[in-house]
């Protein structure tokens, strides 16, 4: 996903060192908390065949999605529209499910999504979750951009409602005037979420910023909500860029216990400097497996092969994965 700059290690290491051995929820009980919210839980019906778990992310392949909020777009390659990426996933990757990306979206006006969705579902492909990027962060020193943030997160579960996604991921963008602040993220998030909750939709933090979106924040601000349309998703990489392998796998353990329908599988991801990072997958889906994730599991592909090449991959690497 969208990458900004990445810091020092120390606090991340400190706080993974103590908090990684707190998080033993089963993820199975995990709304037992939710006293407050009893009546309101999510009841997803997660496929149990591990092919009809998967999906497919459009960020691996922004260099060829066209719309004029993708600054990744390569004019030298040729161009498609996301709605037609979306209707040939389950043509070209085998499994039903696809992950489209906020900035990808050519319109997001109620004609173009209600085509968009009618579209990929005579395709026989669905929307598993909207990952939406952020230009404000939730936990900025000001009120006026928390604000716009929320009301862009809003915006996105409507959407999420027009697509049939049973999710969004809303990112926390870093801020210059802020360091990352539980109470302040919290406080806004939580106004996303009630709203979400009303929809149906759930809401989505990743493990994805090592600034602004370190796991073991992000297990924080979830348990700070407290709410059980909040969760995990955990990215199987997106921590390894951290350059330590101890705490990358202990913050995407701390990321599954809070996790509930997705997450994102990838065995690579390259840093800022364009080195390229990699994970165990095996031991990932052990630790996935270990804490009884049931929802989708979308394919994030990062590195320097070709998209396709790599996302068939690590299709292959999760049909063996989940078992």
């Amino acid at each position: 996903m969208k990458k900004f700059s990445r810091r020092g290690l120390l606090r991340a290491s400190a706080v993974a060192a103590g908090a990684a051995l707190s998080w033993k929820t089963n993820p199975l009980d995990i709304f037992d908390g939710f006293t407050a919210f009893a009546q309101n839980r999510p009841d997803l019906k997660f496929p149990a065949a591990a092919r009809e778990r998967l999906a497919v992310a459009s960020w691996p392949f922004r260099a060829e999605i066209e719309s004029a909020t993708n600054e990744n777009r390569d004019k030298k390659r040729p161009g498609m529209d996301l709605r037609d990426f979306a209707v040939k996933v389950k043509e070209r990757f085998g499994v039903p499910g696809v992950e489209p990306l906020s900035t990808h979206f050519l319109s997001t006006d109620e004609r173009y999504l209600k085509g968009f969705r009618e579209a990929i579902e005579k395709a026989g492909v669905h929307v598993v979750d909207i990952p939406v990027d952020n230009e404000f962060s939730y936990y900025d020193a000001d009120a006026t951009p928390r604000r716009k943030v929320v009301e862009n997160g809003k915006k996105w579960v409507d959407i999420a409602v027009t697509l049939g996604s049973p999710s969004v991921r809303t990112s926390i963008a870093p801020t210059e005037n802020s360091k990352p602040n539980v109470e302040v993220a919290a406080e806004s998030i939580r106004a996303v979420v009630e709203y979400a909750a009303g929809k149906n939709v759930l809401v989505n933090l990743e493990n994805d910023n090592l600034v602004s979106e370190d796991a073991f924040f992000v297990v924080e601000v979830i348990e700070k909500v407290n709410h059980p349309y909040l969760h995990a998703l955990p990215d199987f990489c997106n921590s390894m860029t951290s350059g330590n392998e101890k705490f990358n796998y202990d913050a995407v353990t701390a990321m599954f216990q809070h996790a509930y329908n997705i997450c994102h599988v990838k065995d690579s991801e390259v840093g800022e400097d364009g080195k390229v990072f990699r994970v165990d997958l095996k031991r990932t889906f052990a630790i996935l497996n270990a804490s009884h994730f049931r929802g989708y599991c979308s394919m994030e592909w990062e590195g320097p092969e070709d998209p396709y090449v790599g996302t068939k991959r690590l299709i292959a690497a999760s049909l063996e994965g989940l078992g």
